[in-house]
């Protein structure tokens, strides 16, 4: 998985980008999990202006970016969070 996200990159942008396109391509959205024991929804994944990949979380009217390393993955998971955990993986965060 990691040779696929990453293949053809050749600076720290392409990288993520590619990581971005393997994750978004794959995970099904939108999907409840909690953050911080409150129930939300990940609507959809997106490259923010740090070039951070972070899930779009929406509890009712409210809405937050949370970067996906740092997002909670429910049990079970949805499909593609296998993408998540490898680039956790790549990031060293596994």
């Amino acid at each position: 998985m990691i040779e696929k996200a990453t293949v053809d990159c050749y600076n720290e942008s392409e990288l993520i980008t590619g990581w971005f396109t393997m994750i978004e391509n794959n995970l099904t959205v939108p999907f409840a999990t909690k953050i911080l024991g409150v129930a939300v929804t990940v609507e959809r994944i997106d490259l923010n202006r740090s070039e951070q990949i972070v899930a779009e979380c929406r509890r009712g009217g409210d809405k937050q970016s949370v970067p996906i390393l740092d997002l909670p993955l429910p049990t079970p998971a949805p499909g593609g969070a296998e993408w998540i955990q490898a680039y956790r993986q790549w990031c060293g965060e596994a």
